[in-house]
């Protein structure tokens, strides 16, 4: 689920525990604030796509992909776009922006996913894993989708950002979660968020049979500076998300697994 990243300004743990999460209670008011924001429209996605490069007829699977955003991207460049998402309102959203003809269905990253084999080149992960516990299945069932030599693009929290900034704990080395109520257009919602360190997150790419082709900490567009004077300069000079490619080993006769 592409996501905000405004660091809240109360992290009081979340009023409503059995609604964690749970987009469908905001969908409209989060997408709106989404769709042009600074941290979004002018850092993550650019991002994304920076580290994606050319995706013309690639198999692309938007796992979190959220009202669409970045699914209209990759599709406009030429991509062949399948997206999923936990939440039936956001896909709402996302078939509304990608028409009907879309293929779009629920499912949720931290469950098997509907897909043979192979079925894809890319996975992109936008903003989506720092909401699972135990990223073993999920990267487990990322890998199993994609073809061999096909790639894995993620972007998380960074964390720093999730350390010192948003809700800061002793232990760098622990992963541990923290709940907030975040705000959008008046509309309030219980969130939680998995946050662990730098060493668990490659472990855990390495783990699930990946290999790091790259780590990234991109700058937000420059068109941004005239249109958020006052946030473009913290954004550019600290730490706000951590982009990952990963590759899936070729399986041709004579390559390594």
């Amino acid at each position: 689920m592409e996501r905000s990243t405004d660091v809240p300004e109360s992290l009081a743990p979340a009023t409503d525990p059995t609604r964690v999460n749970d987009y469908d209670s905001f969908a409209e008011a989060y997408s709106a604030d989404n769709e042009n924001n600074l941290v979004n429209a002018y850092y993550e996605r650019p991002g994304m796509v920076a580290l994606a490069g050319d995706v013309t007829g690639r198999r692309i699977l938007d796992a979190g992909c959220g009202a669409g955003a970045l699914s209209a991207v990759l599709r406009d460049r030429g991509a062949v776009v399948t997206g999923i998402d936990a939440s039936a309102g956001m896909l709402a959203l996302a078939r509304r922006r990608l028409g009907a003809d879309a293929a779009l269905q629920v499912a949720d990253v931290s469950e098997r996913l509907p897909f043979d084999d192979g079925a894809f080149d890319d996975v992109v992960a936008s903003l989506v894993l720092h909401y699972v516990e135990d990223w073993g299945p999920t990267l487990a069932e990322m890998r199993r989708v994609l073809t061999p030599g096909g790639r894995l693009i993620a972007s998380v929290d960074h964390p720093f950002v999730a350390y010192a900034i948003q809700d800061p704990r002793p232990d760098y080395s622990a992963t541990t979660s923290y709940s907030f109520d975040w705000t959008f257009n008046g509309q309030s919602a219980p969130m939680r968020f998995w946050r662990r360190p730098l060493h668990a997150m490659t472990d855990a790419f390495t783990t699930a049979g990946f290999r790091i082709s790259a780590i990234s900490e991109p700058q937000p567009d420059p068109a941004a500076r005239d249109l958020f004077p006052d946030d473009f300069d913290a954004l550019s000079t600290k730490p706000g998300f951590l982009f990952f490619v990963l590759e899936v080993p070729p399986s041709a006769a004579g390559s390594e697994e």
